[in-house]
């Protein structure tokens, strides 16, 4: 069997999630405190796993069969990173990282929690997974070719959040003085808040590209 399905997967779903994006930045962020990385990256990973494979099991019509869905997940979504944002800016206000510095962060269900919101919350995520990807698998009439395609999208996951969270420790050096977390914090702030300006922009033109 060629492994041309693969690598076409593996392409489409890392370009899909390279841009800096709420998630990312939260995955860099723990990756920097070197807390709760593994199981981070593996729920990310996970997560898009299970979506994309739903995808291309053809459960993408199910945005087609609920046309509000969209619009209620941008919504919550856009409260939630609008808030993440606001704490986000308060830190960096702050300027208290002692927690940082010293490789403190939240319990692990904590972590998690925050991160299942990011994913699931995040309609940008099914119209990739269910929508984009689902509908290019489609372009691979046999099962055993679309399933390799399919495999390819999720590895490319797996290789990515894991890059990002543990490659992120080799910041560490840089980010032992507080000036350098306050940065990232407004980076992060406004990464948060251009995602939910965009959502909530999409909800007002009925797009959510």
């Amino acid at each position: 069997m060629s492994i041309t399905p693969a690598l076409t997967g593996f392409a489409t779903g890392f370009s899909l999630i390279l841009a800096i994006g709420a998630q990312n930045a939260f995955v860099l962020r723990q990756g920097l405190m070197k807390k709760h990385v593994f199981w981070l990256c593996l729920f990310c990973a996970a997560s898009d796993a299970f979506l994309i494979a739903a995808g291309v099991a053809g459960f993408g019509a199910l945005v087609e069969a609920m046309p509000s869905l969209p619009t209620v997940m941008a919504l919550a979504g856009a409260a939630f990173l609008i808030i993440y944002g606001l704490m986000r800016f308060m830190a960096a206000w702050k300027g208290d990282y002692t927690m940082e510095i010293a490789g403190q962060s939240r319990g692990l269900w904590a972590t998690l929690a925050i991160a299942a919101a990011f994913t699931w919350a995040n309609p940008h995520v099914y119209l990739d997974t269910l929508g984009l990807i689902g509908a290019i698998s489609t372009s691979y009439p046999d099962w055993p070719t679309r399933v390799t395609f399919g495999a390819g999208a999720v590895i490319s996951s797996f290789v990515f959040f894991f890059s990002l969270g543990y490659g992120a420790r080799f910041l560490a050096p840089v980010m032992q003085k507080p000036a350098s977390w306050r940065v990232l914090d407004v980076i992060i702030g406004l990464v948060m808040w251009a995602i939910a300006a965009k959502l909530l922009l999409g909800v007002t033109n009925g797009t959510l590209h």
